[in-house]
């Protein structure tokens, strides 16, 4: 049964409709999108008792205007982007309820960049090869391939019922500095740079461009240099892929990065930080910090098993 919930009053900066992402296409050239804070996406999904995965709104920087239709459980996580209901504060990272005639607004960011509304059912889309979100250069998942324009309704599914109040321990709530620490591991074409390039990589300031986007956050700093080329032959590229083209000005592929990809890379980013990286502003200052790959193994391994320990307790709460 779907429940006409919100309609866009204004849409804001970038508003779309975001899941986990669309896995097992990257061979026909389809992106695989998605959140790009996938941490805050599970996080605001369980706090309403939805499967993690399920699709939120994803709002980027400067927050849409939304009027409630119906009964709802919401929850907010991400970044702080000032969201208030009827002119009032509402908690981040903690399930509300609202009801029909209430109005969803968001003010100054905070902190962050991007924050994610979930409802207790998920909302009422279409499944695009198996996924929800949207891929905006395709134009497909989502809300009509696109993003959230004013006028627009969107309904849930069914009535389910959530348990309001639901709050993330403070431990648990990331802390989005505009000057972060990143970690990444290095290569996998180290051999195609000089020998001070890592170095200079790894002990310089680099800055986020306003060039930045859901494909990619543009870096400025101190150029990398090659020992030849940039190029190599198109490969994969995973998410977190940090490419240095010939201009020597470093690239981090984000979730709407491109499938394959033909220039040198000289470290990944490892998925912890990527929720951090996620909210890094234009402007923001990024400093990267050598790992190995058992670090960042153990790391996620941490996280995962977090993630299921709440995946359990998430499901207390359906009906």
């Amino acid at each position: 049964m779907s429940n006409p919930v919100f309609k866009i009053v204004k849409p804001g900066l970038l508003t779309t409709i975001q899941d986990e992402g669309r896995f097992g296409y990257q061979q026909y050239g389809i992106v695989a999108s998605g959140a790009m804070d996938p941490y805050a996406l599970k996080m605001a999904n369980f706090l309403v008792g939805n499967e993690g995965h399920e699709a939120a709104i994803e709002v980027t920087v400067m927050g849409p205007e939304i009027e409630v239709l119906g009964e709802a459980t919401l929850a907010i996580c991400g970044g702080d982007l000032s969201p208030k209901l009827n002119g009032e504060k509402v908690p981040t990272w903690k399930s509300f309820d609202v009801k029909e005639g209430d109005r969803l607004q968001f003010g100054q960011p905070v902190q962050g960049a991007r924050a994610y509304i979930s409802v207790a059912g998920g909302f009422d889309l279409p499944v695009v090869m198996g996924s929800k979100s949207t891929y905006l250069k395709a134009e497909i998942g989502g809300y009509e391939g696109r993003a959230l324009a004013k006028g627009d309704v969107l309904s849930k599914i069914g009535n389910q019922k959530a348990v309001t109040g639901r709050a993330l321990h403070h431990d648990e709530i990331p802390d989005y500095t505009r000057d972060m620490e990143i970690r990444v591991v290095p290569g996998p074409h180290l051999d195609a740079f000089t020998e001070s390039s890592l170095d200079t990589f790894l002990s310089s300031e680099y800055a986020v461009t306003p060039q930045s986007d859901r494909m990619g956050f543009r870096l400025k700093g101190p150029k990398l240099e090659h020992e030849t080329s940039a190029d190599i032959i198109s490969e994969a590229i995973p998410l977190g892929g940090i490419q240095v083209p010939a201009s020597g000005d470093p690239i981090i592929l984000m979730a709407e990065r491109q499938t394959t990809g033909g220039y040198t890379r000289i470290a990944t980013v490892i998925s912890s930080d990527i929720p951090y990286l996620a909210q890094a502003m234009p402007g923001s200052h990024i400093r990267f910090r050598e790992v190995t790959v058992e670090e960042a193994q153990q790391l996620s391994n941490e996280k995962e098993r977090f993630i299921r320990t709440l995946e359990k307790v998430s499901r207390v709460g359906r009906t």
